[in-house]
């Protein structure tokens, strides 16, 4: 019997937390650390083993120890069996660099150029332009834009950043746009959350960051891999030699488009099982929302690969 196709999701900032990376220090994936710390230049296993989850808050650090969590986790689930009936890969924002690495299309050592480069050029954009975010719960997404095209007609800046899921869009701006927001959601029955990030991102003040990109993008090779990928931005799956710059580029100054991420992978790629690779738990929740018919399982730990469901050939 064939296997469940399964579409494998990655988690993006916002998941770091002290100690992490403790669950696989034990896991033939450890020896990725030391790989992924040459190519950055930082500590990678003082990141995730011991530096505060304030310190891990610093968006450059926070992208490379989710990333590096991510990638181990692929890793191990792959040498122990537990992704066979893969179809299709997507990842939340800076996850989208994990599902890459996974589908085959950028290696390692590019990959961690790039989220470094990456996570550099968004905190120098967020300290030369102030921002903040703001989680709108409990309204649709027309409603949402509406209330950022109000703000905006105001003379403030707020954008869409994040479309998650049912009744959970993100906001992005400056500190007095999305203060006026918050002001205005229970006019459209909502209610917004400030989010503790260290700036506006997947807005257009990200610019001078995916200015940056674009040039570091120039020296990066994407192969053709062997799983698509579906994009932030647009929702649809990607070859490897598709126009992955552009789509990076984009993706700093663009919604992530995530509700509709999962719609592809569930609905158009077929995929009936979606698991969750990397720190927390935060997709799996959100998938659950999206596609509640669909098994979804959060790959968070090494004991959590024990836990798997069973596939159809192991049945």
């Amino acid at each position: 019997m064939n296997p469940t196709p399964i579409g494998l999701v990655f988690p993006g900032q916002g998941t770091q937390r002290q100690g992490m990376g403790d669950p696989w220090r034990d896991t033939a994936a450890w020896s990725l650390v030391d790989e992924i710390s040459r190519h950055c230049g930082e500590d990678i296993e003082e990141l995730l083993l011991r530096t505060p989850t304030d310190e891990l808050r610093r968006t450059d650090l926070a992208q490379l120890s989710v990333f590096a969590v991510a990638v181990m986790a692929h890793a191990e689930a792959v040498r122990c069996g537990a992704l066979d009936g893969a179809v299709a890969c997507a990842g939340h924002s800076l996850g989208e660099y994990a599902a890459l690495v996974a589908a085959g299309v950028l290696t390692l050592p590019d990959a961690v150029t790039l989220v470094a480069d990456r996570g550099r050029a968004m905190r120098d954009a967020a300290e030369r332009r102030p921002g903040t975010m703001g989680v709108l719960v409990g309204a649709g997404l027309p409603e949402v834009e509406g209330l950022a095209a109000g703000v905006r007609a105001e003379g403030l800046d707020v954008w869409v950043a994040n479309v998650n899921a049912p009744g959970q869009v993100v906001l992005s701006g400056s500190e007095d746009g999305v203060g006026r927001a918050a002001e205005l959601a229970p006019g459209i029955a909502a209610k917004l959350i400030r989010l503790s990030v260290g700036g506006a991102f997947h807005s257009p003040f990200m610019a001078p960051a995916a200015e940056r990109l674009a040039r570091t993008l120039r020296g990066v090779t994407f192969a053709p891999g062997h799983l698509p990928v579906v994009a932030n931005v647009d929702a649809e799956p990607h070859p490897g030699d598709g126009n992955w710059p552009e789509l990076a580029v984009r993706q700093l100054v663009s919604p992530v488009r995530w509700e509709e991420s999962v719609r592809t992978l569930t609905g158009r790629l077929g995929c009936r099982r979606l698991v969750e690779l990397g720190p927390g738990r935060v997709l799996t929740g959100l998938i659950r929302r999206i596609a509640p018919d669909v098994e979804v399982t959060a790959m968070d730990s090494p004991a959590a690969l024990d836990r798997r469901p069973p596939t159809q050939e192991d049945r």
